[in-house]
């Protein structure tokens, strides 16, 4: 499998969109199994669902005076944030049949994610966390003496004959994250725990987004052989 680590960001909609680009290329047998890695713009991706809500201008425009880009992607899920602060993980492979073991997929990856944030030192599980923001089953959350947050958010798009499964992780700088949550759920009208929202960093002073990546490419090479990174 070949990684690509994106060096320059196209913008919000543009990195998203690349995603599905990358998807269709992939699917026509043009281009080989890809991890794409890349550190984004600040960004809020909203979900389908959250387009549909009264509340939707207002929480654009809420992203927008954080000096966040509200962005709608394919996936489904709620709103969520991230910056360059966050390493987004996109996995892209060919398969005959992809919607088999389309479920499983958050499983293994969850877990992926969970023992890459732990060989760091990381007290980090799998599962919902009651409030949490875009909730989803197969978070990864982190784990102090006195609060779990989520740390891992993913999603995934299945084509017929290929699939993408896209995770965000928060490493560093929480606080910009959670306030422009605040204020997009707020204009949504969807009520959630801040609480819930942080970053790897919070839990372990001095990780960066570098180590990160190191220790999610280590656990990758695990599972299979990876080209470049």
């Amino acid at each position: 499998m070949e990684v690509h680590k994106q060096l320059v960001n196209q913008g919000a909609e543009a990195d998203l969109n690349q995603a599905l680009d990358l998807l269709s290329e992939v699917k026509a047998g043009r281009q080989d199994a890809m991890l794409r890695l890349y550190r984004p713009e600040p960004t809020v991706a909203f979900g389908q669902r959250d387009t549909k809500l009264p509340g939707f201008a207002a929480a654009e425009q809420a992203s927008r005076i954080n000096g966040y880009v509200p962005a709608v992607r394919r996936a489904g899920g709620r709103a969520a944030a991230y910056h360059q602060g966050t390493l987004i993980v996109d996995h892209i492979q060919r398969q005959d049949d992809a919607i088999a073991g389309a479920k499983a997929r958050f499983g293994f990856f969850g877990e992926l994610f969970a023992q890459a944030l732990q060989s760091l030192g990381v007290d980090a599980g799998v599962g919902e966390i009651p409030g949490e923001y875009c909730p989803g089953a197969y978070s990864v959350y982190g784990r102090s003496a006195t609060a779990s947050i989520k740390l891992v958010g993913t999603a995934q798009r299945v084509v017929s004959g290929a699939w993408l499964f896209s995770s965000v992780i928060v490493v560093e700088n929480s606080a910009p994250i959670r306030q422009v949550l605040l204020d997009s759920y707020a204009a949504l009208g969807l009520e959630w725990d801040p609480a819930t929202a942080g970053a790897a960093e919070d839990l372990l002073p001095g990780l960066t987004v570098d180590d990160v990546e190191a220790a999610i490419l280590a656990a990758y090479r695990d599972h299979t052989h990876l080209i470049g990174g």
